[in-house]
């Protein structure tokens, strides 16, 4: 019985401090990206709200929670509701199988930086995608349930253009599956150890991989579910309030985790650019674990900057454009570097 709450205790407090991070994540991708791009367009961004504007975050959640909630009265009530809940839900649950580094030891026992108790869940890959394919029911209900033909669209727009994009990020991830021989996230940063990266092996599968995020993320340039010079703003178009609010914070959660997960997948993870022995520590130290941590998050952060580079830099493309890109080039692409890392794989193993 002791044992059995201990295990509870502890699976409660990772999901605690992992929604935490997550949380903290989103808020501030927020206000670095506004940020970043008034560095691009050479203006200040937020300076009022705190010091330096970093309470400005907060200050638009509040906001949102204290706006209205309206529901046209033509929209189907109980979709309408469900339809952001599923997004966020989706958002959430990847993070059930991400590991955040080696374990440590705590009182004689092993304990991971994740919420799974095991070191390395074997279909962790495969979860990944599912949830990811998942996530295409919160934007389409939501447009289709808002009554509206702009809402509608966007939802059609998103179902096309996330189904396209998740068979170009399935064909990416089979390249390094084929390398590491696993599914499990923790076998594959391993395997990344000394140098060893994806990204190296792998270039085209990462170049994939990359585009393909942004689609389902929904991000410049492939924002196209919500193009407000077209759709007003697309599939939320009818929502206010804090239901905005969730498509909102879903958004960048999802723009932290996909950055996570190419960070596991390609660029080695939470491994070191060198022997921990030189720095003194061996594994299951808890300060080592800590500065894989750091390393993995540093990694992501870079990442999620491109994100915002990216969407300040580069117009939106149109969506005959969009999908053309994903059938007629990245497709056969992905199935050209399968058959190239498998060639790779059986010469040099």
């Amino acid at each position: 019985m002791e044992t059995f709450l201990y295990i509870l205790l502890m699976f409660v407090i990772k999901i605690a401090i992992v929604l935490a991070i997550a949380f903290t994540a989103a808020a501030s991708a927020v206000f670095a990206e506004r940020k970043v791009a008034a560095y691009i367009q050479c203006r200040i961004g937020p300076n009022r709200v705190g010091p330096k504007g970093l309470l400005q975050p907060f200050a638009d959640v509040l906001k949102l929670i204290m706006k209205e909630d309206i529901v046209p009265y033509e929209a189907n009530k109980v979709f309408h509701k469900i339809g952001p809940m599923i997004t966020l839900t989706v958002a959430f649950a990847i993070y059930a199988v991400i590991p955040f580094g080696d374990f440590f030891y705590l009182n004689g026992e092993k304990v991971y930086l994740g919420i799974a108790t095991s070191p390395n869940i074997n279909i962790g890959v495969l979860f990944i995608l599912a949830m990811t394919g998942l996530n295409i029911y919160g934007v389409t209900l939501s447009g289709w349930s808002s009554n509206n033909k702009y809402s509608l669209l966007g939802g059609v727009r998103s179902s096309a253009q996330m189904v396209s994009y998740e068979i170009v990020m399935g064909l990416a991830l089979v390249g390094v599956i084929l390398i590491t021989g696993s599914f499990g996230l923790t076998d594959i940063v391993n395997h990344q150890d000394n140098w060893k990266w994806n990204l190296f092996l792998n270039p085209i599968g990462f170049l994939l991989y990359l585009t393909a995020s942004f689609a389902e993320t929904n991000r410049t340039p492939f924002d196209f579910p919500e193009c407000e010079q077209e759709l007003v703003n697309g599939f939320n178009t009818e929502y206010s309030g804090m239901k905005f609010g969730i498509f909102y914070l879903a958004e960048y959660i999802n723009v932290f985790t996909v950055s996570l997960i190419m960070s596991l997948l390609y660029l080695g993870g939470w491994t070191l650019p060198f022997p921990s022995e030189w720095i003194g520590l061996e594994a299951g130290s808890f300060w080592l674990s800590l500065i894989q941590l750091v390393v993995l998050l540093v990694k992501t952060s870079l990442l999620v900057f491109f994100f915002f580079w990216v969407r300040w830099t580069i117009p939106r493309f149109k969506y005959n454009q969009l999908m053309d890109l994903g059938w007629k080039v990245f497709l056969p692409l992905g199935l050209l570097n399968i058959i190239l890392t498998a060639i790779g794989v059986y010469c040099f193993k």
